[in-house]
């Protein structure tokens, strides 16, 4: 690691933004969760620091423990899932295990998971009209 990342401050707005965007939610759904608005929610997310009790808060909406959000990092993100991936099909080939994985399956799993997400935005929409 270098002497500069030890000193890189924690940008917890643009962590909960990168994990928000990962769950699958959009600002608005979060911002109605939290009972503001997508202005206030944006400006949370341009913070470098929040509240513990905002952060524990917005952390329960995304079902991710709170260290999650505080310690986000990116690249560490991919090289999980990468080496995740690659380790269990080495493992499962050695054991006589073989997991059948569908791209499909996971795409139509994203498209459900945005649908939902458009479906609660419509209902937000709709309750603020009446």
């Amino acid at each position: 690691m270098k002497a500069t990342d030890k000193n890189r401050t924690v940008h917890i707005g643009r962590n909960i933004s990168r994990v928000r965007g990962l769950r699958g939610f959009k600002q608005e759904v979060l911002a109605s969760e939290l009972g503001i608005s997508q202005a206030e929610f944006s400006n949370i997310e341009n913070a470098i620091s929040i509240e513990d009790n905002l952060l524990i808060q917005i952390a329960d909406i995304l079902n991710v423990p709170p260290e999650a959000i505080k310690n986000f990092d990116e690249n560490m993100a991919v090289y999980y899932i990468n080496n995740k991936i690659e380790n269990s099909s080495i493992q499962e080939s050695a054991h006589g295990i073989h997991q059948v994985f569908s791209p499909i399956d996971k795409v139509v799993e994203l498209y459900e998971r945005l649908l939902e997400s458009e479906k609660e935005k419509l209902k937000i929409l709709l309750n603020k009209k009446k």
